[in-house]
């Protein structure tokens, strides 16, 4: 298949390109950007006028509920709800049912992911056997099974001298290990940060130090193991302001901030609205003002959906009974889009936090349009508006706090390899 799009404002952030070029695709790969090749005969043309061509998104968290949570999500439906987000990259926990912690979980995930031809799936493999904080998995032979990274997901690691003893044998085959910081201690039983809200609401509280602690802990132990890291989900000023000096002191970690945080504050749980129980809480308007800065200046790397589908019966119960997360594969563009209106930044850098950026994180040669590259693109209006509303969204998770909310930036055609595999 030969695709011509032409018409098109292309961004491309890791090559440092904002101009109206034509891109020309063959064989799954992008041939050229601008003139077309000698004799390229296209098989199909794409008009984007009015349209922004771009790399296809890289998400860094995406719960995609299988094996185990069918119930919540299938893949089948969460795939879709990737590619009709723009997301053509995407990194899923090891938080599965049972977790990713054996080579044939990972290499059966992966092949059923590959065969929706939708889009690209990175799992993690879990740090521990069975997310247990206690005995370390075979990471070499996981990364053989295709995971990119290790992780705990949200389960707790309480026991330091297995953190380190897990972020040393990570040095020693250089592999990347991802982090949620959180006390478990500080932290037990709380659904809401520390502040007026959870008081007047009696809704048990996450403090901020529940997030320090931990990473000052992680900070330490990475220094001493000399172990890559990657910090999941800041949720605080403080935490960022940790980070910041760890990485002026030249320590090899990056981090990433979930959409909801830049948008939301503890404020929006108004009278215990579910949709708005998250981990981490959503903290105060002084915190997500800090974390919106951090991804300005770059001690935030990326921004991530932070996709959580929940069933219905798990959302309305009380507050504190619900279960925690929120689905937004298919608003990370436009809110990320958003953050860079009210925020001033420019649509080169807003679109980097979404595509090379993650991807550099990951380690993957994905989020550019270099020629010779994988044909993975987004192409969007970021003028046409539309509602959030359950029937407008294909996951099978419809618990967001972002609903009847009309964004802009609606995603008109998703590619992978060459092929388009969405049109909206």
């Amino acid at each position: 298949m030969k695709i011509w799009i032409k018409n098109g404002r292309l961004i491309d952030p890791k090559n440092g390109i904002d101009a109206q070029l034509d891109v020309f695709i063959a064989a799954g790969k992008i041939v050229a950007v601008g003139p077309a090749p000698a004799g390229f005969q296209a098989n199909r043309t794409l008009d984007a006028s009015g349209l922004i061509v771009c790399p296809g998104l890289v998400d860094l968290s995406a719960r995609l509920r299988e094996p185990g949570f069918e119930h919540k999500a299938t893949l089948e439906s969460e795939m879709d709800a990737a590619v009709a987000g723009g997301v053509t990259s995407l990194v899923c926990p090891p938080d599965t049912d049972p977790p990713l912690d054996e080579p044939g979980l990972v290499e059966m995930l992966k092949h059923r992911a590959k065969s929706l031809n939708l889009a690209r799936v990175y799992p993690l493999g879990a740090l521990t056997q069975k997310l247990e904080g206690e005995r370390l998995t075979e990471m070499a032979e996981l990364q053989d099974a295709g995971c990119i990274a290790f992780s705990q997901a949200d389960a707790p690691l309480v026991d330091t001298l297995a953190l380190l003893r897990a972020l040393q044998y990570a040095a020693t085959f250089d592999f990347s290990v991802w982090l949620r910081p959180q006390d478990t201690f500080l932290a037990k039983d709380g659904v809401a940060h520390d502040g007026e809200v959870a008081s007047r609401l009696g809704l048990p509280a996450i403090p901020v130090c529940a997030e320090t602690i931990a990473l000052a802990k992680i900070i330490d132990l990475a220094r001493v193991a000399g172990a890559k890291v990657h910090l999941c989900r800041l949720s605080s000023r403080a935490g960022m302001l940790l980070v910041k000096q760890a990485k002026a002191e030249g320590l090899p970690l990056t981090c990433d901030v979930s959409a909801h945080h830049v948008h939301l504050s503890e404020m929006d749980i108004g009278y215990f609205d579910t949709n708005c129980h998250m981990v981490p809480p959503l903290r105060s308007q002084r915190d997500r003002e800090a974390l919106c800065e951090g991804l300005r200046d770059g001690t935030i790397d990326a921004i991530c959906s932070d996709h959580a589908p929940v069933d219905d019966d798990a959302k309305i119960r009380p507050f504190g009974e619900s279960e925690a997360g929120a689905t937004g594969l298919e608003l990370l563009l436009p809110l990320t889009l958003k953050w860079a209106d009210r925020s001033g930044v420019p649509l080169v850098q807003a679109l980097a936090r979404i595509t090379s950026c993650p991807a550099a994180v990951l380690g993957v040669d994905a989020g550019h349009l270099t020629p010779g590259q994988r044909a993975d693109l987004c192409l969007f209006d970021p003028n046409r508006y539309w509602r959030v509303e359950r029937d407008s969204l294909r996951s099978q998770g419809k618990n967001t706090p972002f609903l009847g909310l009309e964004l802009a930036g609606k995603v008109r055609y998703t590619l992978v390899d060459g092929h388009v595999v969405y049109e909206g």
